[in-house]
């Protein structure tokens, strides 16, 4: 506490009879502080009484902590100074300096990011430690040398900055510098590198590193290498540093949990933020919450499985979330009543209910990594959601729940409030009031999730009627005044501004209801009529273009067919103006295909994609003379490996929705276990034979994308959607999804039938380094979906397993293809494929399966509904996921093409591959062309 204006206190000692004996220690005038104990959790040792009226500056405990943790040494001093002139003496800083609060060395309250989190390091970290040691002393260009610090010599140490010049130069899979900082942090926190003074997590700055060899001594850290060592050192690196590259990003995630949180940068908040959107434990909580955790989550580390965390009875201090390891959860008198894994959370009960722990918990595994958030955070954290909400009633009801903006270093926003959740009706309202009409640059965000969800929660008719009932708002108009006028002008400009940004959101998808189309007409006629409006009518102009436009298209496509050929083939055009893959599958369109009866035999259908299961399988059982009632039917997919899945009645798209090779079946419901797979489904599908040897990699590669390219184009966001929730519940197909999601198994599975079915050892060797040649040109082409194919087929079982392959393989490729394995590496969510795809530029064509799992993670974490309101920060999340399709192909595909060989055989080739997807028989035939050796 400070004193700010004129003021006396008495600071007196006393017993718990306070009136009977007190001492007057000293008085405190203007300027002199009090209170300094709270740094240490201690009970006041005094009791201080005003003598005057006073005015004081109070700083609250965490505040304070913050600041002594900043200025340590200044802090200090001003304390001391301040004793002094309140008469305390020496004695009294001497007591205070043997109080003074000290970092507590891997104490879980007081992490230092600068010492390891392990109790001795990994084999595989040594040993790559050694390498990376070896190769330095033997360079004698090295930057690690004897050097003096402080007047004490340090042997064989090097600042951060050359280490990260020599790692950078050392490596051609180290692009950045932040990415060689990251591969040293994780030597550092396993202790195989350390900072001299062990202060430090590894920085690129000139602070000072050396090897924990060399912090030990002993003749091995003396002396030049041998050059046997220097090669073993040179080829471990060559086979081991991409799984050190790929440890990089998390040591820097865990380094910077373990830091203070006011040391933690803006990037580096937003680093932790990113991890936190994909922890399913926090999924149901808002981005401002996620936000405020990622400056105050703590990672601990337990090296020992049976460590007690904490015990039944004691006091709720901290929440947990599980990041690596798992961990028992036992109840006296029960024992262990359930283990937590991975992703899980406990301990936020008695947080909340200010209750004692209900349970002991107990690590399970060795090395289990957590985070923490510690109780006064989470409290704090619960209050400022509070005061950060505002809450719209009517009727004593919530119709909108908005919450305050918070202001993101370096941004800036025009809107002080985001919608939380709300009636579908209040938040149009609130759109068409506050986030319309204004001279804001580019698309709001809350309109763009608006308009990319709506669909959701507020159905294109309703929609349109409301937007209505607000443009013809003036049915009084004698009656208005010029203020009323003027306000219904407003109103109408808002809804055509809408119309347009709706237009532009979802493109030709806003015209696809009749009602929008009359729509558009009537706000067209009115402003052409009213003069007030006359600045309005380029937009509708341009609104109209664009329903012109999807007008013409679909006249031009009307009346298209499509076949699902009957041996396996993708779907194709049986009629029409356009090539397939540049055509859009539209609810409209008609379908051939084939319904299979248990004794294989068939009959041929047409009809239009948006048919109903119910409506199929009925006119199937007539076809094929089935005598049973509908109620007793169902439709059912036998898949290649005799898997069966039925499709309910009221879904649609069936015959695109197959999988590879899979059968379309009508069956007696209590039948289902007589449905057999048909002989052809264990063959490949049919496709163009050709030898693949005489065909360019490059120019393989280049028609796959241009051909995929069409199928993503093909694609709108709303597909997204119809897929996530169900396209039972919209009445709306995803053929372009599932055809494009169909190309993806394809591709995988074509890579693992060429292999297992080529008996030469030496072709199959040139394979898989044509496939490795490919996975790389997929990638510099930018599609991601095919890269990661590819890069899946081969590592297939029944590829993977074919170790005479892979021995013949030169280290060259074998090395590209673990850095792509790297790639595509699920763990911590494919964290390394979102950092690299995060740096690219559209045109890009995403790995759409990891696309639509973010969309599951957000539907199935989140209700869409909360206390009757639409949960808008769960539709929101779900946009993001959108928004990254419309940017991928915010730019057109211009690849410059290689020079041709045999284009028109490889157009042929790439539309229809020989796939069989039946794992049982492809490990089969990797057997065959590979027999297991015996050992």
């Amino acid at each position: 506490m400070l004193f700010r204006r004129s003021c006396t206190y008495n600071v007196e000692q006393s017993t718990r009879h306070y009136a009977k004996s007190s001492v007057t220690l000293c008085n405190l005038g203007v300027g002199a502080t009090f209170g300094e104990t709270i740094l240490h959790d201690l009970p006041r040792d005094s009791t201080v009484v005003t003598k005057t009226t006073c005015e004081l500056l109070r700083v609250e405990q965490q505040d304070f902590r913050l600041i002594w943790e900043k200025n340590k040494e200044l802090m200090n001093d001003i304390f001391t100074n301040c004793k002094l002139k309140n008469g305390f003496g020496p004695s009294v800083q001497q007591t205070a300096a043997a109080t003074s609060p000290t970092k507590r060395p891997l104490s879980p309250d007081h992490p230092n990011p600068a010492l390891p989190i392990t109790e001795t390091p990994s084999p595989a970290m040594s040993r790559m430690g050694w390498a990376l040691r070896t190769l330095l002393v033997a360079d004698n260009s090295s930057c690690l040398k004897d050097r003096k610090v402080s007047g004490k010599l340090i042997r064989k140490c090097a600042p951060g900055t050359e280490l990260v010049d020599w790692l950078v130069n050392l490596a051609p899979i180290v692009h950045t510098r932040a990415q060689a900082a990251g591969m040293w942090q994780a030597l550092v926190e396993e202790g195989v590198l350390t900072h001299v003074n062990k202060e430090q997590p590894f920085k690129d700055k000139c602070f000072l590193y050396r090897f924990r060899l060399d912090e030990e001594g002993g003749a091995a850290a003396v002396g030049i290498p041998q050059a046997e060592d220097q090669h073993a050192a040179n080829e471990h690196i060559r086979e081991a540093l991409s799984a050190l590259f790929q440890r990089g990003p998390d040591a820097t995630l865990r380094m910077i949990l373990r830091k203070p949180s006011h040391e933690r940068t803006s990037e580096e908040l937003e680093l932790v933020f990113e991890e936190l959107v994909h922890i399913a434990a926090l999924s149901h909580l808002s981005t401002s919450i996620k936000r405020e955790l990622s400056s105050i989550f703590v990672f601990e580390a337990h090296a020992q499985a049976g460590t007690i965390l904490f015990n039944q009875g004691d006091e709720g201090r901290s929440w947990y979330i599980l990041l690596k390891g798992s961990v028992d959860v036992v109840i006296h008198g029960k024992g262990t009543v359930a283990t937590l894994k991975t992703g899980d959370d406990f301990g936020k009960l008695a947080l909340i209910n200010d209750a004692p722990r209900a349970a002991t918990i107990v690590l399970k595994e060795n090395n289990c990594h957590l985070l923490r958030v510690d109780k006064e955070h989470f409290n704090r954290i619960l209050r400022d959601v509070e005061a950060n909400t505002l809450r719209l009633q009517e009727h004593g009801k919530d119709v909108l729940v908005l919450e305050r903006v918070a202001k993101q270093r370096g941004q800036h926003s025009a809107f002080k409030y985001t919608v939380m959740s709300g009636t579908p009706a209040k938040m149009l309202e609130h759109l068409l009031e506050t986030r319309l009409g204004q001279s804001v640059g580019g698309m709001d965000p809350f309109l763009d999730d608006f308009l990319l969800t709506h669909i959701v929660f507020m159905p294109v008719v309703q929609l349109v009627d409301e937007l209505a009932n607000y443009f013809h708002c003036d049915t009084h108009e004698d009656a208005q005044t010029p203020e009323d006028r003027e306000y219904i002008v407003n109103f109408k400009k808002r809804v055509i501004q809408f119309m347009q940004k709706w237009v532009m959101a979802v493109r030709h998808a806003a015209f696809e209801e009749p009602s929008v189309c009359d729509f558009i007409e009537d706000l067209a006629a009115e402003v052409e009529a009213d003069p007030d409006l006359n600045e309005e009518t380029s937009i509708v102009h341009n609104v109209l273009t664009q329903m012109a436009r999807y007008q013409e298209d679909r006249n031009q496509n009307a009346g298209q067919k499509w076949k699902l050929p009957p041996n396996g083939q993708p779907i194709c055009l049986f009629s029409g103006n356009a090539t397939p893959s540049k055509t859009v599958i539209r609810p409209d369109d008609d379908i051939i295909f084939r319904v299979y009866c248990a004794d294989h035999t068939y009959c041929t259908l047409r009809f239009p994609m948006h048919t109903t299961a119910e409506l199929i399988k009925a006119c199937a059982a007539d076809k094929l003379q089935l005598n049973r009632g509908p109620e007793d039917l169902c439709l059912v997919e036998v898949k290649s490996n005799g898997e069966r899945s039925v499709f309910k009645d009221n879904d649609v798209s069936i015959p695109t929705g197959l999988s590879l090779n899979g059968r379309l079946f009508v069956s007696v419901k209590d039948h289902l276990d007589a449905l057999t797979q048909l002989q052809e489904q264990e063959c490949p599908t049919e496709g163009v034979d050709i030898d693949l040897e005489i065909l360019s990699t490059k120019e393989l590669a280049y028609h796959i994308t241009l051909f995929e390219w069409d199928l993503f184009y093909a694609v709108h966001e709303y597909e997204l959607l119809y897929h996530t929730f169900g396209r039972h519940h919209f009445g709306k197909i995803t053929a372009n999804l599932d055809v494009f999601l169909r190309r993806f198994n394809e591709v995988q599975y074509w890579i693992v039938t060429e292999l297992v079915s080529t008996p030469s050892l030496s072709k199959r060797v040139g394979l898989v380094r044509k496939f490795i040649k490919l996975a790389a040109y997929c990638k510099e082409y930018q599609n991601l979906n095919a890269f990661f194919a590819v890069v899946m087929g081969l590592s297939n079982m029944a590829v993977s397993r074919l170790q005479q392959t892979w021995e013949k393989i030169p280290s060259k490729f074998r090395k590209i293809f673990q850095e792509f394995e790297a790639l595509i590496d699920p763990s911590r969510n494919h964290r390394a494929y979102r950092v690299f795809v995060g740096k690219l530029q559209p045109p890009l064509i995403p790995f759409m399966p990891l696309l639509l799992k973010d969309m599951t993670f957000a539907h199935e974490g989140n209700k869409t509904s909360l206390d009757g309101l639409v949960n808008f920060e769960k539709m929101h999340m779900m946009a993001q996921t959108m928004r990254t399709i419309r940017f991928c192909r915010s730019r057109s595909l211009g690849l410059e093409p290689p020079s041709p060989k045999s284009e028109g055989e490889v157009r042929s080739y790439i539309s229809s591959f020989r796939v069989i997807d039946n794992q049982r028989v492809l490990t089969a035939m990797s057997q065959k062309v590979e027999p297991t050796r015996k050992l």
